[in-house]
């Protein structure tokens, strides 16, 4: 409050910075350029670390410094390609595409599990080797699952299916594509897609004690299988023992945990790391965030977790404000596998959690890693561009420059019917009983049955249309100027007397007073 005599004073200014971020958060296609925005700053740091951190893995290899930059470059490049042609690729193809995906990926999990066709390297069974470069059929494995799930859920939930026909076959199909993954074998990218399938079950409504329970038991599965293989159980025992065998089990990790102090809050500066000199094991992979600490300081790591950070806000703002449910169920999905992969490799690196093997998403080594990331990241960004505010503006001819630089199609408005077309009948879930038995008995009857449901009181028959639903009894048919049995239009309404003692539904136009007009319809004191 001001003082008598004093003037008011003027009212608070919102802060310049923090409205036009609130303006440019508001515009139709901020999620989209969000998406791209953060993939390529992704991309372009894990490029540089990759080349910060591998050069000296190569000479000590007596290779070129390039040679492990040039892999991850060709992963890249088709990374690139794959994102352009997600965003070209329209909604109803990923459906349609998404359980020929998952057979694929079933059967290449199977092939490389043959000697002779897939490739072993330090034990495991994972890559189908091409001699230039290698392909890891575990990573199509997560986009495989992420669409096909979020298919299947969609057409369960419009269907109103019940759980078994959320848990089924989407529960076992998940369980055995772990499996197969297991015997690789290859637990943390099993653990990737535990995430997923946990994920999609979540968003999709399962009850909250039945997930509670499904939650429990892959955790469970996972503590078991930690503890059968040795190497497994040896890095459990690391995580729980940290400065017990410094240099046997401890040993990698305790020099991560050396590069992030060397590093200090403004790092040693790029490409002046210690560790990556044969000190730290994988400095170019799984421990990459060891040497952007040590590089770039507290300040990179931040700037990751950031970027990590507003991925997540974004993939999430993306599925609430969708309306194609497969579009809601696929965002939400595969934004918690990302981001769920991203903290877990951070977690082991910093001491939090047991070393597991996870890569950073689109920073660490890894061709196909980064090519399949880079995939599911133009699949997230399409359903940014198919928001109803996005779709609006693109229509207005508000495409953008990069939409322009593109020419990229612009993206079909939701619709419920055509959804409903795209399911495939081995999506459909079972009809309850006695909606089987109902539609069984009016199939039998026939058009006796029909005239004889006609005739019973107070029977009204119902019209569905793709639109909306429409209630036919006789009434509303004689208001229309129809007979009760759908005849043509007549000149004049039905109109029948009322018996005796009962209220009409229906009043006779008043006569006309002397000295007042006449009353017509729609007006007061008439009701058609």
């Amino acid at each position: 409050m001001t003082a008598p005599g004093q003037p008011p004073r003027p009212p608070r200014r919102t802060a310049a910075p923090r409205t036009r971020i609130g303006l440019w958060f508001g515009r139709p296609l901020a999620s989209f350029h969000l998406v791209v925005t953060i993939a390529v700053l992704l991309t372009v740091l894990g490029l540089v670390m990759v080349l910060s951190a591998s050069s000296a893995e190569s000479f000590a290899a007596d290779e070129s410094g390039y040679a492990l930059f040039t892999q991850q470059l060709i992963g890249v490049a088709l990374g690139v390609v794959a994102f352009y042609v997600a965003l070209r690729l329209p909604v109803r193809y990923l459906r349609k595409l998404s359980f020929p995906l998952f057979l694929v990926s079933i059967t290449m999990l199977m092939l490389v599990l043959i000697p002779g066709i897939g490739a072993e390297r330090q034990g495991a069974r994972r890559w189908f080797d091409f001699g230039v470069v290698s392909f890891q059929p575990s990573e199509l494995a997560k986009v495989a699952l992420v669409l096909w799930g979020a298919h299947l859920l969609a057409s369960r939930r419009s269907e109103h299916g019940n759980i078994k026909s959320l848990l089924v076959p989407l529960l076992p199909a998940g369980l055995l594509m772990c499996l197969l993954v297991v015997l690789q074998p290859n637990l943390s990218t099993a653990i990737a897609l535990g995430i997923i399938l946990v994920a999609l079950l979540w968003f999709a409504g399962l009850n909250a004690r039945l997930f509670g329970a499904v939650l429990m038991t892959g955790l469970a599965l996972a503590t078991v299988l930690a503890f059968t293989a040795g190497y497994r159980s040896n890095r459990v025992k690391a995580w729980l023992n940290p400065g017990e065998d410094t240099q046997g089990l401890s040993y990698q990790s305790t020099q991560a945990k050396y590069s992030l102090a060397d590093g200090g809050m403004f790092g040693r500066g790029l490409g002046q790391s210690r560790a990556k000199w044969s000190y730290l094991p994988n400095a170019h992979n799984d421990f990459i965030f060891a040497i952007i600490g040590e590089e770039l300081g507290m300040i990179g790591c931040l700037a990751v977790i950031g970027l990590f950070g507003l991925f997540v806000y974004t993939g999430l703002r993306i599925a609430m404000r969708s309306v194609d449910p497969f579009l809601r169920l696929l965002t939400a999905g595969a934004t918690c596998w990302v981001f769920g992969q991203a903290m877990i490799n951070i977690g082991y690196v910093v001491g939090l959690l047991p070393v597991t093997g996870l890569q950073l998403p689109l920073v660490s080594y890894g061709g196909t890693s980064t090519a399949i990331t880079l995939l599911m990241f133009g699949i997230i960004a399409s359903a940014a561009r198919h928001e109803p505010e996005a779709i609006a503006a693109l229509h207005a001819g508000q495409e953008g420059r990069i939409a322009r630089a593109l020419k990229l199609p612009l993206p079909a408005v939701f619709s419920p019917k055509r959804a409903a077309m795209a399911r495939s009948k081995s999506t459909r879930p079972t009809l309850a009983a006695q909606d089987r038995k109902r539609l069984e008995s009016r199939k039998g009857q026939g058009k006796d049955g029909r005239a004889a449901r006609a005739a019973e009181p107070g029977r009204t028959r119902t019209r569905v249309s793709s639109s909306r639903t429409d209630t036919m009894s006789p009434r509303s048919a004689a208001y229309r100027g129809e007979s009760p049995r759908g005849n043509p239009r007549r000149s004049e309404p039905v109109r029948r007397e009322p018996a005796a003692g009962s209220r009409s539904a229906y009043r006779p136009r008043p006569e006309p007073q002397p000295g007042r007009p006449p009353v017509r319809s729609g007006e007061r004191g008439y009701r058609r």
